[in-house]
C-alpha cells in the first residue's frame, strides 16, 4: 500500500535516491549533493509516497499557498510508474494549496503526460538558465 504524506523534513539522501530511481536524475544535479541539500532546505512543501517506509515518489513544491505552486520536481521510482503514484502526488500538493495555481515544466519525457491526466498546456512559457543569456 502506497503512503502519502508532507515531509518537509525529508533528507537530501533519499530525494537523490528518488531522483536517481526514477528518469528525473538526467536533469538534475545529482552529483552535486550540496545543491540537493539546498533544493530540500528551501522547498516549502514535499509531498512522498512510501511503500512500507520506502520512498517511491516525491513531489517538491515552491508555493506562496494563495496564488501559486511551482512543482520543480515530480519523480516516481521506474519500478512503480504506471501505478497513479505520480498523478496522486500531484493531488496531494494541490489539495494542501487550493487557491494557488499548480505551475510545472513538463520534463521532455513526460510532455503527454500531463494533458492525459487533466493539466492544461500553457504555450506563454519562458526559462532563463544563465544570466549570460540575459541580453
Amino acid at each position: 500500500m502506497i503512503v502519502y504524506n508532507e515531509e518537509n523534513d525529508l533528507s537530501p539522501e533519499e530525494f537523490r535516491d528518488v531522483l536517481i530511481n526514477s528518469t528525473l536524475a538526467e536533469r538534475r544535479p545529482v552529483e552535486d549533493f550540496e545543491r540537493i541539500k539546498q533544493m530540500v532546505k528551501v522547498a516549502n512543501l514535499i509531498v512522498t509516497a512510501r511503500e512500507n517506509k520506502k520512498i517511491v515518489g516525491v513531489a517538491r513544491a515552491l508555493t506562496d499557498f494563495a496564488f501559486c505552486t511551482y512543482l520543480s520536481d515530480l519523480a516516481v521510482d521506474k519500478d512503480y510508474q504506471n501505478r497513479g503514484i505520480g498523478k496522486e502526488l500531484i493531488r496531494q500538493v494541490k489539495l494542501r494549496t487550493p487557491q494557488a495555481k499548480l505551475i510545472l515544466l513538463s520534463a521532455p519525457k513526460a510532455v503527454n503526460y500531463y494533458p492525459n491526466i487533466g493539466m492544461l498546456r500553457h504555450e506563454h512559457c519562458y526559462y532563463l538558465d544563465d544570466i549570460d543569456g540575459l541580453k
